[in-house]
């Protein structure tokens, strides 16, 4: 290992022409994200009341670590393609194979650097960029998308434990004032309590509730004790307005850590959400599929072919939107339960992965 990792002058010279590109990459492409975004929401911008540091720091800091950490494998595949065919039309490949080096040699130095490449992405997607998407997020519910919000607020049914079952008749998001409360404790099919209120309000983390007008109903056996009152009950349910509002795209806020707590919260009131699943797998999945395409790259591009590298590119770009283009069935096969979550993202990588080895194979030749 430390061996691979001792780095020569050729070694320096194809990591700096890598990472130097990559990163021009990203502010061109950036630029040019931010332009066309900037342009389909200037109206929101003009005619909601959002400041300029909401626009700005809010927003765009947001938006550009998200647009950079969503289309990073195309940055790294268009980067590699566009410095290798330079290398290769100067003859500078040719000139370091008739050197004695061998493809797999040229090789080491790419796979460095992707996997420089890939850590940054790894740290991006698990923990960086979902803090940024909190405030971009923020904003466009706020001054954007501001219909956006698909959580229940009436004929509620969750499970807050497995032994503990909650019915809400309707909810007020505004007021975080809940209806026609019912909450059931049991154990298998035998009922130990039934509490009912006419009205339960959120008062302040974690989870308290002050009830009015409640009744309390406990089981021992055939005997049933019954508590009815109707002065105020401040109590402890395992309920969070947050669980009422629900965004098709707010599992891009969480963190790595806060995703696997709502994934398991999710699994033990019997309410999976496979969008949770699927942000968790492919933030690594996407990471990983840098130094895929870094292969990829090299061999499409190492070689000195007619049309030079505008062919090049267009051979980089297409290969781009196949893989998106597999990614996003790879998602509806996942939603859809036709193959585990963890398979579905992983899918296009182990495709591509396979046609990088043949591609390599036959670089070599």
């Amino acid at each position: 290992m430390l061996k691979f990792l001792r780095l020569k002058t050729l070694d320096r010279y194809i990591i700096q022409k890598y990472l130097s590109t990559f990163f021009f990459s990203i502010l061109i492409f950036t630029l040019i994200s931010v332009a066309i975004d900037f342009s389909d929401k200037v109206q929101s911008f003009i005619e909601k009341p959002c400041t300029l540091k909401n626009i700005v720091v809010d927003y765009y800091f947001g938006f550009i670590g998200y647009i950079t950490s969503l289309l990073m494998p195309m940055y790294t595949l268009i980067a590699v393609v566009f410095f290798t065919s330079r290398l290769a039309f100067n003859a500078e490949i040719l000139a370091i194979l008739n050197a004695g080096v061998s493809f797999n040699r040229i090789l080491k130095p790419y796979l460095i650097a992707g996997s420089i490449v890939f850590m940054l992405h790894l740290a991006l997607n698990h923990f960086i960029i979902p803090h940024l998407n909190k405030s971009r997020l923020w904003f466009e519910h706020t001054f954007v998308w501001v219909d956006q919000d698909r959580g229940k607020t009436s004929n509620v049914h969750l499970l807050l434990s497995k032994d503990v079952k909650v019915y809400i008749r309707g909810y007020n998001k505004v007021n975080k004032t809940a209806n026609g409360l019912r909450l059931e404790k049991f154990v298998g099919n035998r009922v130990l309590s039934i509490l009912e209120a006419e009205n339960a309000n959120f008062k302040a983390e974690p989870n308290q509730w002050q009830l009015t007008s409640y009744t309390i109903r406990t089981f021992d056996g055939i005997k049933e004790n019954l508590i009815r009152s109707t002065k105020p009950l401040d109590t402890l349910i395992n309920l969070n307005p947050q669980d009422f509002v629900y965004y098709q795209n707010q599992n891009q806020e969480m963190t790595t850590p806060e995703l696997r707590n709502a994934i398991f919260r999710e699994a033990e009131r019997g309410q999976a959400n496979k969008s949770y699943e699927i942000e968790l797998h492919r933030r690594t999945a996407d990471a990983f599929t840098n130094i895929i395409l870094t292969i990829i790259g090299l061999a499409v591009a190492g070689r000195k072919v007619r049309g030079g590298m505008g062919l090049h590119l267009a051979i980089a770009i297409g290969i781009g939107a196949i893989f998106i283009l597999l990614s996003k069935f790879a998602v509806s096969f996942a939603n859809s339960g036709s193959m585990s979550v963890m398979l579905g993202m992983w899918v296009p990588n182990i495709i591509f992965g396979i046609v990088a080895i043949w591609l390599v194979s036959r670089a070599q030749k």
